[in-house]
């Protein structure tokens, strides 16, 4: 099978599996994250040399634990009480959690910025990499999941369209690097990324936010140009940060002296590869809600 079909197999079936999962249930979205979080820490503790198993055990119990507590708080409860006969109460303040959670991804993706952007930076040291693989990896995944219950319930359009974002500014960075790119972006970390590239993935990522709110978010006639408002603004985060995000995870690939953070998809590399921008921008994303949340 030559890697043009693997490639576009493999494509398929991801996208397959996260457009079902997302439009299914909940559960199937939260269940499935799960499973690509696990797959990630694996992929980056192979990067950076970390114990895979206490890895993969610290970051489910952090993903659940949170999850639970902050999105099936009764049902949680109700399930400690009966198993443990007692009679425990879980009052947790979510905002004040969100917040809590939220200030130590930020750190450290400021941690990861300049990681990426000082050069004398070639070895990570081991509570660097422990601090990576929570706030880098694992919280991420959270904000995935919180993102996409937006101020109430579960939409999937709010993740679907996050994800459509992404793809539109990869595919179009691409092309418009490849027909039209002469002036490199940050060569060192990754030579094939052009500043033609990059402009041209925000321009038509903008321009797909334009469409989302439109067409797919569809908001009452009064919310139609604000949605479109916050939609191109979102589209701008997701091109900017996602940039930023995949140049990340090509500064750790390159210290590692490896190509893809993986191989479970053929012709893609890893989950990792396939994930590095949405981990990067999903918190700035949770900050922005947060930041509508309390101006409207």
């Amino acid at each position: 099978m030559n890697e043009t079909l693997k490639r576009t197999i493999s494509g398929a079936v991801y996208i397959a599996l996260l457009l079902t999962s997302i439009l299914f249930s909940t559960e199937s979205f939260i269940l499935l994250f799960g499973l690509f979080l696990v797959i990630t820490i694996y992929e980056f503790s192979n990067l950076v040399s970390l114990n895979k198993i206490f890895s993969i055990l610290f970051g489910l119990l952090v993903y659940s634990s949170v999850i639970l507590v902050s999105h099936y708080n009764k049902q949680t409860e109700t399930f400690l009480n009966k198993t443990f006969n007692s009679a425990l109460t879980l009052n947790v303040n979510i905002k004040q959690l969100d917040l809590v959670l939220l200030g130590i991804t930020l750190v450290v993706s400021i941690k990861c910025i300049i990681f990426l952007f000082y050069d004398s930076v070639q070895s990570i040291s081991t509570s660097s990499k422990y601090l990576y693989l929570l706030g880098y990896i694992t919280l991420p995944f959270i904000f995935i999941v919180k993102i996409s219950f937006g101020t109430n319930a579960y939409n999937p359009k709010i993740i679907l369209g996050l994800f459509v974002l992404i793809w539109t500014n990869d595919t179009f960075a691409y092309l418009v690097g490849k027909s039209m790119g002469k002036h490199k972006l940050f060569e060192r970390v990754s030579p094939k990324k052009t500043i033609e590239g990059f402009v041209g993935g925000i321009v038509f990522a903008a321009f797909a936010g334009f469409l989302i709110s439109k067409f797919y978010i569809q908001p009452r006639p009064e919310f139609s140009s604000k949605s479109i408002l916050i939609w191109t603004i979102i589209a701008l985060i997701v091109s900017f940060f996602g940039t930023i995000g995949d140049l990340i995870e090509s500064k750790f690939k390159r210290i590692a002296g490896v190509k893809d953070s993986g191989s479970i998809m053929p012709g893609h590399g890893g989950i990792l590869d396939r994930l590095d921008s949405v981990i990067f921008v999903a918190p700035i994303i949770f900050l922005f809600y947060q930041i509508l949340y309390y101006v409207s």
